[in-house]
């Protein structure tokens, strides 16, 4: 679940079929006066656009019933809930929410006419955050993508290191030592210092050092790994192989940094 701040107003943003509904309720507190979200749907012109929605999204939404609701709008008397409309009409574009995070949600296509209801200028900002927690997202997952790729590299670094670097007869401690040490090495030759120095740097920071790096040094750490495989594989000493990894590093991070295609890898 995200959340965005409109116009000091928290509204819920929750997945539903991988799709995204806002909260109508959070949205609602934005309004002045009182006033229901039976009010909005009891609307002519909100039933016109839902009904058009569900047409060309719901292959199972039940016209007869819509038709019936609908013909019954604008009477005094008519007033329908979130809850009766889809059962009645298998709606899919409007969700009635208990617990927790409990509410009405809309499909964010619904939402924002929702927010034009509201006010103009409420329905521009509702749009622009949106989009903006959106943006943030897509950055999450592509850093989050990268962050995978140097784990299931690591894999391979570690397995050239137990074949390579750890004689028989060791004790865990040793054999951890000896990963540790090699994974340093890496945080020097990309980095350039220690797990050790940077928790020293950064003691009110949570997690690693891998953990509060950029998408291009992930990048270039995945590659470092490989690299580091193949030099303990050739059976390079770890000082010849610190010098080559870290020309490696600068080198990559410089193209990295320089090409202009891959800015979305960079911010």
């Amino acid at each position: 679940m995200g959340k965005i701040i409109v116009q000091d107003t928290e509204i819920s943003v929750v997945q539903i079929n991988e799709e995204d509904y806002l909260c109508l309720t959070d949205m609602l507190k934005a309004k002045d006066g009182d006033f229901f979200i039976t009010d909005w749907l009891r609307n002519r012109n909100t039933l016109e656009y839902i009904g058009i929605w569900e047409k060309i999204y719901n292959p199972t939404f039940n016209y007869g019933e819509f038709a019936t609701i609908k013909s019954q709008s604008g009477l005094n008397n008519f007033k329908i809930s979130v809850k009766e409309f889809v059962a009645r009409t298998n709606a899919i574009c409007l969700q009635a929410k208990a617990g927790r995070y409990g509410g009405t949600y809309a499909h964010k296509d619904i939402a924002f006419e929702f927010a034009m209801w509201i006010s103009p200028e409420f329905k521009i900002y509702i749009v622009k955050e949106f989009q903006r927690l959106k943006s943030e997202e897509q950055a999450q997952l592509g850093w989050s993508a990268k962050r995978e790729l140097a784990k299931i590299n690591y894999r391979i670094h570690t397995d050239a290191i137990k074949l390579n670097l750890i004689p028989p007869g060791l004790t865990s401690a040793q054999k951890s030592y000896v990963y540790a040490d090699e994974a340093d090495m890496l945080n020097v030759a990309m980095f350039g210092m220690t797990a050790k120095q940077w928790h020293e740097a950064n003691p009110d920071l949570k997690g690693n050092i891998r953990d509060y790096a950029t998408i291009n040094q992930l990048i270039c750490l995945s590659n470092m790994e490989n690299l580091n495989a193949v030099f303990i594989n050739d059976g390079l000493p770890q000082g010849e192989r610190l010098e080559k990894l870290n020309k490696s590093a600068i080198q990559q991070m410089r193209v990295l940094e320089n090409i202009e295609d891959r800015k979305v890898l960079i911010e």
